[in-house]
Parts: C-alpha cells; structure tokens; sequence
C-alpha cells in the first residue's frame, strides 16, 4: 500500500510569532496519522530549530525547501544535507518550479541535490511539472520526462523507493488556476506508468502528490483520484484551519 503525504510548503512566509501560532492550531487540528499517511511542514531554514521543538513528538513531520548538491565545503550561503539532519528533518524539496525558473536550477542540479539528500537519508520530494506555455505546445509528458530521466540517470530508478515525487503544474502554482481532477490525475498516471516501465515495483509504492492550488474545497476531490497520493501545499499550509482540512481530505 501507497503511503499518503500531505506537506506543506511555507515558501520564504512567516517569523517566530506567526509560526508558533499557526504550528499550534496545527498540532491541536490535525487529523491521527494511520500506517500509511503522514503530515509534513517544510519551513524555511532560520526557523528549523522552532519547527523541530514545536513538533517534537507529534504527528507532524517536517523539512527544508532547498538543499547544496554538494556535502561541505566553501559554498557560502549554501545549506547541506547533514545540517538539515542535525535539526531532524525528514523531508526536503528538490527541484521547486520556483527553484528551476527563478534561480536557474537545472534538471542536473537537481539530481544531484536528490542525490545529496538521499545520501543523508532524507526522502527527497522531488518536484515535476510543465509552464502553461509546454503544456500549450503539446509537450507536457516530454517535460517531465526529461526532469525525471536526469534524477533516474544519476541514481537509479530504484532509489524512487525512498523519494516522493510531486507534480506541479507551473502554471496552477499561485495562480489560484488548479488542474482538473482528471488533468492531475493523467499526469499522474504517464509518471507510474514510466516509472513502471523500468520497475514495476518500485511505480507501485511510490507517492505522487499533486501541487498547484489546492485548497480545501477542491482537496478530496482531487485526492479521490487512484495515482493521486496527496498534496504539497503552498498558500493554503499557511492557514492552520485550510490546511488542517486537506489533510483531513486524504483517505487511509
């Protein structure tokens, strides 16, 4: 059985006093955790130490938003695996459309920043998708194909079995335009269909969560879908009661 995840992606929000407040509302809010699924915030960098306090022995899991490819070394202002390790991160986002178009992060940079983290043990969620312009032209599936064949080159289609991956279509992202159900949901399918092609195992228990204006009223109906695994959330995880509904949409 596929696990469910529902992450959420502060993005560059919040201070100390927004944050304890909403990890509060949060920790009271959220729905019990079954076998199979699971809650994540993934906070910006400074806050990681209160993140980690605050949700020491809940139910809440959490992570960074970006990762350094490289292990150490004289790379300032970059973040390592092992230091998100030391704040007890279990997740981390690679490959953010917002990554890729507004900081130049390249489909190999990203490998090997999913390599970096699955290095450290970290289950990278490694993130796919088309701008409105690709999927206009017809090439949605040659995007993201592209973006998952230079992780698979690197390090194996198996290493899938400890990774999330999250379809974002770009052009959904903020813009409060969502993907149809079905739209998502054929997308989805082309990634473990793909994924099946090289290990049919390996498509079978990997999560594929859906990215791009979900929010509460269009959660379960999204989720319903059978290659739909969950969310990764962006404006709406920054609202505790929003966000306490989608993952209370996700069905065990």
């Amino acid at each position: 059985m596929r696990n469910k995840l529902v992450a959420g992606n502060w993005k560059m929000h919040g201070n100390l006093k927004e944050n304890g407040a909403l990890l509060e509302a949060l920790i009271s809010g959220m729905p019990k955790s079954g076998n199979n699924t699971r809650y994540a915030v993934c906070a910006p960098f400074p806050y990681l130490a209160s993140v980690q306090a605050a949700l020491r022995n809940t139910c809440i899991n959490w992570g960074a938003q970006n990762i350094s490819q490289y292990d150490k070394g004289a790379y300032t202002g970059e973040v390592s695996a092992d230091m998100l390790i030391d704040f007890g991160c279990t997740y981390v986002i690679v490959g953010h459309s917002e990554r890729r178009m507004l900081f130049g992060e390249s489909s190999q940079v990203v490998a090997e920043k999913y390599a970096a983290a699955q290095r450290a043990e970290l289950i990278p969620i490694l993130c796919v998708g088309e701008t409105l312009e690709q999927r206009d032209s017809d090439i949605t599936e040659q995007v993201i194909d592209e973006q998952l064949k230079a992780v698979i080159t690197l390090t194996g289609v198996e290493s899938l079995k400890k990774a999330v991956i999250a379809y974002e279509p770009v052009w959904a992202i903020g813009t409060g335009k969502t993907a149809t159900p079905q739209q998502a949901q054929d997308i989805h399918q082309f990634i473990r269909k793909g994924i099946a092609s090289q290990n049919q195992e390996v498509a079978e228990c990997l999560s594929i969560l859906y990215g791009g204006s979900v929010k509460a009223n269009n959660a379960a109906e999204l989720f319903e879908m059978p290659d739909i695994d969950g969310g990764l959330i962006g404006g709406a995880s920054l609202i505790a009661e929003d966000f306490v509904a989608i993952c209370s949409a996700i069905k065990s």
